[in-house]
């Protein structure tokens, strides 16, 4: 692998992934408007929650035409955001970001009208992965060589980004599908440096917690072993297991754990990353199979926070769809999104069942 690192117009960092050693000269002629620097984040006293607010992401690209796609490589009359002929992986810094560490202050450290609400600058770092520099392709349509490069863009970045001052979780993540809400259609997933521990990371680390303090195990490990004992199991390899969730709560959801407790990404062996590759290609190769038709899913990875924890946590990726039947979606209606209380329509272990014949 060779890794190359530039500057686009506006000063974003641009990173190149090659499987051969490509000489890359990035040359960008594009005239950009400043990144905005106007991120903030807000507490909600309530849930005691940090909430982004980025209204500059109002005037992101959405859906632009094929011919028009700014992730696809520049050609004559067509400068992209990535300044090069072709590649194999490119990462860069998201040009309408959620989080920036360019971010400015506040002028007040609470919420205009609201003491109870703090608010700070929304620092960190938001970073665009393309798999492909085909449009038409998909993850699960690379070959395993170039599944296996963006394993390694997301070890180098979650490494990288781990070390930025400020940033807390590093979320690696892939939105697939107009259903999911994409604005762009090429082949790529997105990259979080947060400032602070996400929620959910913090309820599973409490509950590893607590669990260690009464019965002086790991909860990931147990979950694991019990689920590799069980008939939800999709796949297994030597390093790897993806099976349904006994509690799932989407109508396709898998979940791929090591069989090694490993706290991130860059922690885990090159066996581990090449098995990996094999797992979730046909994970991903299954999902599609089940209606005939590309499914819209999430793929989230769940890393250790940078200086947290890290005994605890269990690296892990979380696969889903809000697809619960060929023509139908789940939505996250009155009980999901008022009160965080989820109800699914399928059995996991009928889904687990279903996605095994799947091919």
């Amino acid at each position: 692998m060779k890794r190359t690192s530039a500057r686009l117009a506006d000063n974003r960092e641009i990173i190149y992934f090659d499987i051969e050693g490509v000489d890359r000269k990035s040359d960008d002629p594009r005239d950009l408007p400043p990144v905005s620097t106007a991120a903030q984040m807000r507490h909600d006293p309530l849930l005691n929650e940090w909430v982004a607010m980025a209204s500059h992401r109002q005037e992101r690209t959405f859906l632009p035409p094929a011919d028009r796609c700014p992730l696809c490589p520049s050609r004559d009359g067509l400068h992209t955001e990535i300044p090069a002929t072709d590649y194999d992986v490119v990462v860069f810094e998201n040009r309408f970001p959620s989080l920036s560490m360019s971010a400015t202050e506040p002028g007040t450290r609470v919420a205009p009208g609201n003491e109870l609400v703090a608010r700070r600058a929304g620092t960190g770092r938001c970073e665009v992965v393309c798999f492909s520099s085909r449009h038409d392709a998909s993850f699960a349509t690379l070959p395993p060589e170039r599944a296996r490069l963006v394993v390694e863009a997301w070890a180098d970045r979650t490494a990288e980004l781990s070390a930025m001052p400020g940033v807390e979780q590093v979320f690696c993540f892939e939105n697939r599908g107009e259903e999911i809400g994409v604005t762009l259609s090429h082949p790529h997933g997105q990259i979080y440096a947060y400032p602070y521990i996400p929620p959910r990371t913090s309820t599973m680390l409490d509950n590893a917690r607590h669990y260690r303090a009464d019965r002086g195990r790991n909860l990931f490990a147990d979950v694991l072993a019990q689920e590799r004992a069980g008939e939800r199991v999709v796949a297994q390899s030597a390093h790897w297991t993806a099976f349904v969730p006994a509690a799932a709560r989407w109508p396709v959801e898998v979940h791929l754990y090591p069989h090694r407790q490993v706290p991130d990404i860059p922690a885990l062996s090159d066996a581990e990353r090449d098995d990996f590759v094999t797992v979730y290609l046909d994970i991903l190769r299954r999902f599609d199979a089940l209606y005939d038709a590309p499914l819209p899913y999430i793929a989230a990875w769940h890393q250790a926070p940078v200086a947290a924890d890290r005994d605890l946590a269990y690296l892990h990726m979380q696969l889903f769809s809000i697809r619960r039947a060929a023509d139908k979606l789940k939505y996250l209606a009155g009980s999901e999104s008022a009160m965080g209380a989820f109800i699914t329509d399928v059995l996991p272990e009928d889904v687990a069942e279903r996605l095994r014949d799947a091919r």
